[in-house]
């Protein structure tokens, strides 16, 4: 990359153009994320891996099909209802990986630590971490530390990395989705996001909303032996399920609608969020996934989903199509469509 950037020779249209420094939008899942990867990273180390903007690269080594990922965790605070950094930064790479249907096997962990954190706090963060993996079946086998001074780290920022192998076979990616397909989501949305929200707020609720975070490779592997043909799989973290289904109808060329009335929310997400002025289907999940499927096979898929325990709420919410190609369209509780767009920026700064 050279030293400035020329922005009339970028093909997007605006926002982007618009920001001429990088802002919290850039990171919070959106539309500006997006444009952020698509016009700067990509071309910069552009290659065919990359380019597939999956939750994890697939790639080939000496005969076998692997995933990597890597996902950078500064949510604050550190500790909220459900969860903590460590155990959010294992099962966000977990998950990551898992979305190509690979089984995970291996991490890496970078942790950047503030100067004054109390060591007390690290022990928490990373037994949580070690008790995640090890829930998860993986092994965390290298990893680096960096202390930055004081007011400058937030207490402790995580990065994960993590490598998986891919079943001989299987064939799972964003640009799969066809018409016909159906959409099916593995329980409520929104509770991670909120989770973090109402700490912050001090909103408390008859019913405390805790976070969903947690490793969703198990249920994946109950899935994918139930029904080898999914097209698509998907983790809704930052930007919430709209973000991940515009990407995926953009990937596929395909329309996708939605039928509002069957997306599972729990009552004290939907209250947080019409009191912070929000919509459910933009907030972050963090033990959540979109799966893509065709039809004939929903029916099997859904079975296995709810006897697993983290598919228990497992909802069909909607249907791929040949029309709105590269759209997703609601059906409203009136009987109505809405386009339901990529937001550009983030309603939550810093939730995972």
């Amino acid at each position: 990359m050279t030293n400035e950037l020329d922005f009339e020779g970028w093909t997007c249209p605006a926002p982007l153009r618009s920001y001429p420094n990088v802002i919290l939008g850039h990171g919070g899942g959106g539309k500006l994320s997006a444009e952020l990867v698509e016009h700067l990273f990509v071309p910069a180390f552009r290659n065919d891996k990359l380019e597939a903007l999956g939750d994890a690269a697939v790639f080939s080594l000496n005969g076998s099909r692997l995933a990597m990922s890597t996902d950078s965790f500064v949510v604050r605070p550190l500790f909220f209802p459900g969860g903590n950094i460590g155990d959010l930064a294992v099962n966000g790479t977990v998950n990551d990986i898992s979305m190509s249907g690979a089984r995970p096997l291996y991490l890496s962990a970078g942790f950047i630590i503030e100067e004054g954190l109390p060591m007390q706090t690290l022990a928490q963060i990373v037994d949580s971490m070690a008790a995640a993996a090890a829930k998860a079946g993986v092994t965390l086998i290298t990893g680096d530390t960096k202390v930055v001074d004081k007011g400058h780290g937030d207490g402790v920022y995580i990065n994960t990395s993590g490598i998986g192998l891919i079943p001989d076979g299987l064939e799972i990616g964003p640009d799969r989705a066809r018409p016909g397909d159906v959409v099916i989501l593995n329980g409520t949305i929104g509770d991670h996001g909120m989770a973090i929200m109402s700490v912050r707020e001090g909103l408390a609720f008859e019913s405390p909303i805790v976070s969903d975070t947690a490793a969703l490779n198990g249920l994946i592997a109950t899935m994918i032996q139930a029904c080898p043909q999914i097209h698509v799989l998907r983790d809704p973290t930052r930007g919430g399920v709209a973000s991940s289904l515009n990407e995926i109808a953009h990937s596929s060329g395909v329309g996708i609608i939605l039928d509002e009335k069957k997306i599972p929310v729990h009552q004290s997400v939907h209250s947080a969020c019409e009191l912070l002025g929000m919509d459910p289907i933009y907030v972050a999940n963090e033990g959540k996934l979109l799966a893509i499927v065709p039809a004939e096979q929903a029916e099997t898929v859904t079975a296995v989903m709810r006897g697993h325990e983290l598919g228990q709420d497992t909802a069909v919410i909607g249907q791929v199509v040949a029309e709105y190609p590269g759209l997703l369209v609601a059906k409203t509780g009136i009987g109505g469509t809405r386009v339901i767009p990529m937001q550009i920026g983030e309603q939550l700064p810093r939730i995972c």
